[in-house]
């Protein structure tokens, strides 16, 4: 066959992308409000309200990790260096919206409203997470990484087809975004526009894991191009910056705008939990340096350049704090009233027949040993 003989071969269909990734691509420096022109347009009274909040987090992760030194908890991961993160995140949500926490995000739960005792009861070891999460609107603290996503997007996803005004923010730490869970969460948020906020507090490690031996990319914000959703990327100890983008994100999410994955780039100060030596793996001069950029700092020192600092307001936030830390040492210090029963309940709506055998063999021993009375050394537990 000459070359004048080949059939004619039909040019492929151009390519046109759904969506123009430029679009979806977070900003090349962290978005920052505190010390730049734009900060002499936020209202004072949310600037105080921030500080105040700040300051009683504060206050609740040095109490919690004391609790842990005491031994009145197995475990507390602080979040001291990120609770611009935390309250930002309890914030930007209205009452109808749900709130879907890491381990490391206690605080949150409480700036949203759960009891700081009750949200602490997971960590105490007790057998339940101790807040009522329909009534609070927030997931039970997930200990395993991501696991929490996917729950987020489902609910989402489930809201947008009731017609309920409702949307889920989901929090995450760096480590997360190596899971599986993160992938699926991200792919079907993107894929079914699911009113969810996924926000990574990117503390810099996952245990003792540095950021660059977890990812390539040049930003975790940069990993929604891929999903075709939108990334931000924020200063997350800029406690204004960080509502403003969060508050951005779920107003869009709730207008049928999808969902945005959101990186706040922070700092771990503490120890990933008190059973971490954390100068293993990070020196001295690194967390000072971050300490001149802790979220308490920023924020007192715009008020202050201002002429906005209140001693009286600050002081009263101090007191408060310090009455709230008070009552949870009074609280945690007391021993918890253990019912044995409990095993049993909430394990099925229709308790199943072996589960009735088990707790009817359970009570029969109960009973024999509150009958001999506590000089077997059975009796009275605890």
């Amino acid at each position: 066959m000459t070359v004048l003989e080949q059939p004619r071969r039909t040019p492929p269909p151009q390519w046109h992308p759904r969506v123009d990734p430029a679009s979806l691509l977070p900003d090349p420096e962290p978005y920052r409000l505190l010390g730049t022109p734009a900060a002499r347009d936020l209202d004072p009274e949310l600037l105080h309200r921030l500080h105040a909040e700040l300051l009683r987090g504060r206050r609740y992760n040095r109490q919690a990790t004391a609790l842990t030194q005491q031994g009145r908890l197995a475990v507390y991961p602080s979040s001291t260096g990120q609770e611009a993160c935390q309250i930002a995140a309890a914030l930007a949500l209205r009452p109808q919206d749900w709130l879907f926490p890491s381990y490391r995000d206690t605080l949150a739960v409480v700036a949203r409203g759960v009891d700081p005792a009750q949200a602490l009861t997971l960590l105490r070891g007790d057998w339940h997470h101790g807040y009522d999460v329909r009534e609070h609107r927030i997931a039970p603290l997930s200990t395993p990484l991501a696991t929490q996503l996917p729950h987020a997007v489902g609910l989402a996803h489930a809201a947008r087809l009731k017609g309920d005004d409702t949307v889920a923010l989901a929090l995450v730490g760096d480590g997360g975004t190596s899971e599986g869970d993160f992938h699926e969460a991200l792919n079907f948020a993107a894929v079914w526009q699911a009113p969810v906020v996924f926000l990574v507090q990117n503390n810099g490690f996952a245990i003792s894991v540095p950021l660059e031996k977890q990812s390539a990319a040049p930003s975790l914000a940069h990993k929604a191009v891929g999903y075709g959703m939108p990334g931000r990327l924020v200063d997350g100890n800029d406690a204004p910056a960080v509502l403003t983008v969060l508050s951005e994100a779920v107003e869009r999410a709730r207008s049928g705008g999808g969902p945005t994955l959101i990186e706040a780039v922070t700092y771990r100060v503490d120890a990933h939990t008190n059973a971490d030596d954390a100068t293993r793996y990070r020196d001295a001069d690194e967390v000072e340096t971050w300490r001149a950029h802790d979220p308490l700092v920023l924020l007192e020192r715009e008020l202050r350049e201002r002429g906005r600092y209140d001693e009286a307001r600050v002081r009263a936030a101090e007191e408060a704090a310090e009455a709230m830390a008070a009552d949870l040492r009074e609280r945690m210090n007391a021993d918890p009233e253990l019912d044995p029963m409990d095993l049993f309940r909430h394990v099925f709506a229709e308790p199943t027949p072996q589960l009735r055998e088990q707790q009817a063999l359970l009570g029969a021993e109960l009973a024999a040993e509150a009958e001999a009375g506590p000089a077997t050394g059975t009796g009275a537990r605890r």
